[in-house]
């Protein structure tokens, strides 16, 4: 879309390329046309906009309905490449090393024209592509209250206290969980009293397994609103909502958007080590508002800002039951990787996987890289005929994930993308290859963590198969023994 502009300085906007049309990224900063209250404007067009910034491409409406607002007061046009002393900015995803953006020949603006590369999955944006924003009123919210019946252990009332406060301030604070200790009832009474005020929520995590696992029951605790999904293959990108769970992707798309933001699992990949994620979740709340930090594994830098003082923080060292986590157990298999590429497995790993299928239960097999699944896979289906394997770019991953909640699968092969985030009633775990570098301490603890569970099931068993005990596993079982030390030490367990 290119642009020229009006006696009456206005922008207008054209589609067809000419030689006197300007590109949004060489014109001058525009000041917002005036409200016009007396005009009926797009309840489709404010659902669609509203906290958003997007791409014409993206917009289900007119250009022509699109520039009436524009002249009302209604929409805005941004660039969505801004230059600074020559250097690029992406808009979107706040992308600013020079290395991530590219030029081409661009047919619509006839020169070479600059596009940013980090974001271009979500559509290509480039120095003539102008982004729109909703500039009207804000859709009125309508209050909802929490149906949820169930009730919080100690650790949990204490945490979700804490959150309410926070929502209050409008300030930030860490919510420092052991994995199961049920953080996403912690969070209902933070977010009911955010949407009992008027104020838009959005629960934001790095994959897409979590955005699939929550939206079902935050609909159940919130039944009177439409909870939104939002990751890469939703669908749900145009519509308007006071309460959204998305991908820490999707949120490149929002601006000024939401008044409590709860960041799930913020220490896992690939927000942690991409800043233009964590751009976006700044970017997509408002100046005033809450952030909810949830972890099971802060790393040592967050751990050093609580002992300090420096961030507002509560733990939950026990699980939601009150039973004590599994601790792992660390059984030597030597030389895996050679068995494996001879189309064998450790004999230690195949006695206690018959072991737990003789026994009805079901087992997560995690492994080191992707090319191994297939391999271990082969030789565990002559163990047992309900045998999968997942990874992260697995097109049936979603289903194989539903068909080992409903037990069609018994033995699940998959790399660390389980690692987090999928909850199994009645599993054990075992890795195999636990001494490889992609087992971080913080991976180990979150897999030894989808083990034990359930209130029914509290006891499951967590091993670690290796070749050479690593730190890592040493400090993953510590800090699983110490989160057991300190929940029994503040009567968070149940007495045996």
């Amino acid at each position: 879309m290119l642009f020229s502009i009006s006696t009456q300085n206005e922008l207008i906007p054209v589609l067809a390329p000419r030689p006197d049309l300007m590109r949004i990224t060489d014109l001058p900063l525009q000041t917002p046309h005036p409200l016009d209250t007396n005009f009926c404007y797009s309840k489709n067009l404010q659902a669609t906009l509203e906290g958003k910034k997007l791409l014409f491409e993206e917009i289900s409406i007119s250009l022509e309905e699109i520039q009436e607002h524009y002249l009302k007061g209604y929409c805005a046009y941004h660039p969505g490449i801004r230059r600074n002393s020559n250097k690029l900015i992406c808009a979107r995803c706040g992308n600013k090393r020079q290395e991530f953006f590219a030029s081409y020949q661009c047919a619509r603006c006839k020169r070479a024209c600059a596009y940013c590369r980090n974001c271009v999955m979500m559509g290509r944006i480039s120095e003539c592509s102008p982004l729109i924003s909703w500039t009207g009123p804000a859709t009125v919210i309508t209050p909802c209250t929490l149906e949820w019946q169930g009730s919080l252990s100690p650790g949990q009332q204490h945490a979700s206290s804490k959150i309410v406060e926070a929502v209050e301030r409008n300030s930030e604070i860490l919510v420092w969980a052991v994995c199961g200790a049920g953080k996403t009832e912690v969070l209902f009474k933070g977010i009911e009293k955010a949407l009992s005020t008027q104020k838009r929520v959005c629960i934001a995590t790095p994959r897409t397994d979590v955005v699939l696992e929550l939206t079902p029951r935050l609909q159940r605790a919130f039944p009177t609103i439409n909870v939104i999904p939002l990751y890469g293959d939703s669908g749900n990108k145009l519509k308007h909502s006071s309460l959204f769970i998305s991908t820490t992707h999707q949120l490149y798309r929002f601006e000024q958007a939401f008044d409590l933001i709860i960041l799930d699992e913020m220490d896992a990949f690939p927000y942690s080590a991409d800043e233009t994620l964590q751009h976006a979740i700044n970017k997509a709340r408002k100046s005033k508002s809450t952030l909810v930090y949830l972890t099971a594994t802060p790393n040592k830098s967050w751990q050093r800002k609580c002992k300090h003082k420096k961030i507002a923080y509560v733990k939950i060292p026990a699980r939601y039951h009150r039973h004590p986590l599994p601790v792992p157990r660390f059984i030597w298999c030597g030389n895996w990787e050679k068995l494996l590429n001879q189309g064998k497995l450790p004999q230690r790993l195949l006695v206690w996987l018959k072991e737990r299928l003789s026994k009805g239960k079901q087992v997560l097999l995690f492994l080191p890289k992707i090319a191994q699944l297939e391999k271990a896979k082969t030789i565990l289906g002559q163990l047992d005929s309900k045998v999968e394997s997942v990874f992260a770019a697995d097109p049936h991953r979603i289903d194989k994930v539903k068909k080992m909640r409903n037990k069609e699968i018994n033995l699940l092969i998959t790399t660390t993308i389980l690692e987090r985030g999928v909850t199994f009633p009645n599993i054990d775990v075992a890795v195999l290859g636990a001494e490889n570098d992609v087992f971080t301490d913080s991976a180990l603890i979150q897999i030894a963590g989808r083990a034990g569970r359930s209130s029914e099931h509290p006891d499951g068993d967590v091993v670690f198969f290796h070749h050479g005990k690593t730190w890592s596993m040493v400090e993953a079982k510590n800090q699983i023994e110490n989160s057991n030390k300190e929940a029994a030490q503040t009567g968070m367990l149940l007495l045996r």
